[in-house]
């Protein structure tokens, strides 16, 4: 494999374990990170930017997880010549286990902690870049759509029956679930209708 395609997701990888040092402890991003969120949010209390603070190192996480499955894709795909489909296994697997490197290697740093949330969150980034590689844009969109929708009826159902047991108001609940009961509906009946089509 020529230079050119491996050189970039060992690079990646090189500045994921970088970031795991204590350069990217949540001490250090916050004194440049929580000022940014204070700008975008200046109705958030300090609670809530403290959590907006974790969500976007989360959110950080997911993104470079997803920038290495896809740059590995890249590198297994044209560099090695590979099918898609195994070469989304092996990003997979090389992505996956350079998380669990570098959560072990922040259980070694003392302003850092190793998480297994966080191997989880950087597994589902290379998942979605995996995704849309494989599948296109639309196809990722349209299964990650049906996905919500399905949490949104099966999950907010189960919410209703709760609430309503313990007697608690569900309050928009009543509408978010039959929305997305609806909206599973009409995806139904579309696809069913383009199915019909005659093809030109």
């Amino acid at each position: 494999m020529r230079s050119t395609y491996w050189l970039p997701p060992a690079l990646w990888m090189a500045v994921i374990m970088w970031l795991s040092s204590d350069v990217g402890s949540a001490e250090h991003t916050e004194h440049w990170l929580v000022p940014i969120l204070r700008m975008l949010a200046p109705w958030a209390a300090p609670a809530q930017l403290e959590a907006l603070h974790g969500l976007a190192r989360k959110g950080a996480h997911l993104l470079e997880y997803a920038v290495l499955g896809a740059l590995w894709f890249r590198a297994l795909v044209r560099g090695r010549g590979l099918n898609p489909r195994r070469a989304a296994w092996i990003a997979f697997v090389i992505s996956l286990g350079w998380a669990i490197l570098d959560e072990t290697h922040q259980s070694l740093v003392p302003t850092r902690t190793a998480s297994g949330t966080d191997v989880a969150i950087d597994g589902i980034g290379t998942l979605l870049a995996l995704g849309v590689a494989l599948l296109g844009w639309r196809g990722t969109a349209d299964r990650a759509t049906a996905m919500l929708l399905w949490a949104g009826l099966l999950g907010g159902g189960l919410l209703l029956v709760v609430n309503a047991l313990a007697g608690i108001a569900s309050g928009v609940l009543w509408l978010t679930s039959p929305a997305a009961a609806l909206l599973l509906l009409a995806r139904h009946m579309l696809a069913r209708i383009r199915l019909g089509r005659p093809k030109t």
